[in-house]
């Protein structure tokens, strides 16, 4: 019988430092290795994340559709993973990445932050001040 990675770490003494929520899951911060611009967030699981250190690319866990997303898998722009960083309370992991094609956000944008809070307290709104760099509808179009 042939094992993986991903099928024996669960367990593993460094999966169990980390402080897991009540679903499973850790928060994730991916910065670009580079520029250390902050891309994204987003949250693994303990399969994701041993998928992502097996791999050496970001594997996380998708919330919304309750399965693996390996970053990149439709658009192209795949996670490269340089480093994997646990803080100090062992309750958020960090990726240090490399951004391939320079488009973190589904949005087409560089990095998902791409709102600015503009204004005071009581009359301030948030603007996208970060260009889109690629029109989401051809980032996630499969040719026919």
């Amino acid at each position: 019988m042939v094992t993986t990675v991903a099928t024996t770490a669960p367990n593993a003494k460094w999966l169990k430092k980390i402080k897991w929520d009540e679903h499973g899951l850790v928060p994730v911060i991916a910065q670009e290795a580079g520029s250390g611009d902050v891309l994204m967030f987003a949250w693994m699981n303990r399969d994701a994340l041993c998928k992502t250190v097996e791999l050496g690319e970001a594997v996380y866990w998708s919330r919304s559709r309750k399965k693996l997303w390996h970053k990149g898998e439709e658009s192209g722009h795949v996670q490269k993973v340089l480093e994997v960083r646990l803080d100090c309370d062992e309750d958020v992991v960090l990726l240090k990445i490399e951004q391939a094609g320079g488009i973190a956000c589904h949005t087409g944008r560089h990095s998902c932050f791409f709102h600015k809070f503009d204004g005071d307290v009581m009359t301030g709104d948030w603007q996208a001040v970060d260009p889109v760099l690629q029109d989401p509808a051809t980032i996630y179009t499969k040719p026919k």
